[in-house]
């Protein structure tokens, strides 16, 4: 068990260099509100603050880590980011640093996962961090599955756990699942480091020191197992509608290993159906060619019940997702240069006419994932 070290939880300086002061901060807008003069109980300051004063926290806490790794005998590898480690240019299919300093698993030109901080036990452990200053963790909750079970997939040899570090107050600790620990630190101000940004003149910092020592590993030195995200979803989407008997195959989605892939891609694709098919269940209003292709998929929800989805291609950056919520269709507008726009790309050229569905098999499939619900 990591235990939290004193440094840690009082937000100690006294060990720290000045490295803290030399990471590049995202405070274009914050700046521009203390230049028109906004008070600071405006909304804007306080979201503003807020970002930047999470973007310190985990700067701050990373340098701590990295000494704290170099201490505990149980660690036997801490990965480098930022300008402790080597310039390597991001490869797919690997652990690398992306241009935003963070640990990334890409593949071809997205990420999948991105990790505050990395490292290894004695145990066999592979620990990934996450450490925020949000009151409420449900959202951070709902992250760590999908992390998790990518670095399950990428590294079968570990076994997987989390540290969570928090500062006092968090809502929400005891319901993170068993393989996470959780740290709590006393409350973290940034005032120290904007008041540098603000004004550099009034401090003299010492010259940004690289941290090594034997622990101290490159990302890249992470070897995962072979991994192709791509072949996986295909193969996946042929296995779930090659069955004769239903419309896709439940005992093959509900397996364990298959319900691992559902934590790490959260859909799987199923197949098509034409858009003037599925329109009188959707009610989208779109106006679209009738025989447009209307992506359905199972997606698994935070609460694990498996719902049905549909993805509509507005056009080649544009990706709509309607889900029922609450009695309701709900419209979400996908990120344009997500995952989910490729995922969709690449599964509709993959499927033939076999893969088609009609407004019947949409709802037998439906009707099947509410009664095991019930079951």
């Amino acid at each position: 068990m990591l235990k939290i070290s004193k440094s840690i939880k009082k937000l100690s300086y006294d060990d720290l260099d000045d490295n803290i002061f030399h990471y590049k901060y995202n405070v274009k807008h914050l700046l521009s509100l203390i230049k028109k003069g906004i008070d600071k109980e405006d909304p804007r300051y306080l979201s503003s603050y807020r970002s930047f004063e999470g973007e310190v926290f985990e700067n701050y806490i990373y340098e701590k880590l990295l000494r704290y790794a170099d201490e505990n005998d149980e660690i036997t590898g801490f990965v480098l980011k930022g300008f402790h480690q080597n310039k390597n240019r991001p490869n797919a299919n690997s652990l690398s640093i992306s241009e935003k300093q963070q640990i990334v698993y890409r593949t071809k030109n997205k990420e999948i996962g991105e990790f505050d901080a990395m490292f290894t036990t004695k145990s066999g452990e592979l620990y990934f961090v996450e450490m925020t200053l949000v009151r409420s963790v449900l959202k951070l909750r709902k992250r760590l599955r999908k992390k998790k079970a990518l670095l399950d997939t990428l590294f079968p040899d570990y076994e997987v756990k989390s540290l969570i570090i928090l500062n006092d107050g968090a809502t929400g600790i005891k319901q993170f699942p068993s393989y996470c620990t959780v740290w709590q630190t006393e409350e973290f101000s940034a005032l120290e480091v904007l008041n540098y940004i603000l004004d550099s003149s009034e401090k003299k910092i010492e010259p940004r020191r690289k941290y090594k020592s034997k622990k101290s590993i490159e990302a890249s030195s992470l070897k995962p197992s072979s991994f192709r995200y791509y072949n996986t979803i295909s193969w996946l989407t042929k296995k779930l509608r090659s069955t004769k008997k239903d419309t896709i195959s439940y005992d093959f989605l509900l397996s364990q290993t298959v319900q691992r892939y559902h934590d790490l891609y959260n859909k799987f694709y199923i197949g098509y159906a034409r858009f003037d098919a599925i329109e009188p269940m959707l009610k989208s209003g779109l106006e679209l060619e009738g025989d447009q292709r209307v992506v359905v998929a199972v997606e698994k929800k935070h609460s694990d019940e498996i719902v049905v989805t549909f993805y509509i291609h507005i056009s080649r950056k544009k990706l709509n997702l309607y889900s029922f919520e609450n009695g309701s269709w709900s419209l979400e507008k996908k990120d344009p240069y997500g995952v989910t726009i490729t995922e969709v790309y690449h599964i509709n050229k993959m499927m033939d006419s076999s893969y088609e569905l009609s407004l019947d098999d949409v709802n037998l499939v439906i009707s099947k994932l509410a009664s095991l619900r019930a079951s």
